[in-house]
């Protein structure tokens, strides 16, 4: 019996250490001043079946207006998208909201793109790929988390702050 109660809450003391690993679905306000960078990484909404350059389906499009709902808030200072149908047509309800431009960038260059996200200052949004956005995280100093389903998930959030050279993540999800 006494082992069994230990068990339970070294059980609930491990689930409460590892909170700020798991995914929510809360929106919290952030106080942009208090940080050198916000990044926000997504991948691209739901696409189409097409072989090459698919676009967004209707279902990605709604996904693609839920994430400018989600960051209407977010005082972004630049947008960027690997140059893809999907990911442009991603970013670009925030861009229109935002009045940003999109700056494209390579998705085989990670390390260089998060070289020059970290050497400026502002808060970012950043269009990626499944096998894109989790890398780019760890590369700015912030978490992957799991694997993202390439077939069903698309509603996954990274949010890494920058204050100085440390560096924080969380991962939230946004949409329907």
């Amino acid at each position: 019996m006494i082992i069994r109660k230990l068990t339970i809450i070294l059980s609930l003391f491990i689930l409460v250490s590892c909170s700020s690993l798991i995914i929510t679905d809360s929106y919290p306000i952030l106080n942009t001043t208090a940080f050198d960078a916000q990044y926000y990484l997504v991948r691209h909404a739901e696409k189409t079946t097409e072989k090459v350059d698919p676009d967004l389906t209707e279902l990605g499009r709604q996904r693609a207006k839920d994430l400018a709902d989600r960051l209407k808030g977010v005082p972004l200072t630049h947008i960027y998208s690997s140059d893809f149908k999907r990911t442009i047509n991603t970013a670009k309800p925030v861009s229109d909201n935002k009045n940003l431009e999109i700056i494209l960038y390579n998705p085989k260059d990670l390390a260089g793109l998060s070289k020059e996200l970290l050497s400026k200052e502002g808060t970012f949004l950043v269009v990626g790929h499944s096998n894109t956005t989790p890398d780019l995280s760890e590369f700015i100093g912030g978490f992957a988390g799991e694997p993202i389903i390439e077939a069903t998930e698309y509603n996954r959030l990274y949010i890494l702050k920058r204050k100085g050279n440390a560096i924080s993540s969380e991962i939230v999800v946004y949409g329907k």
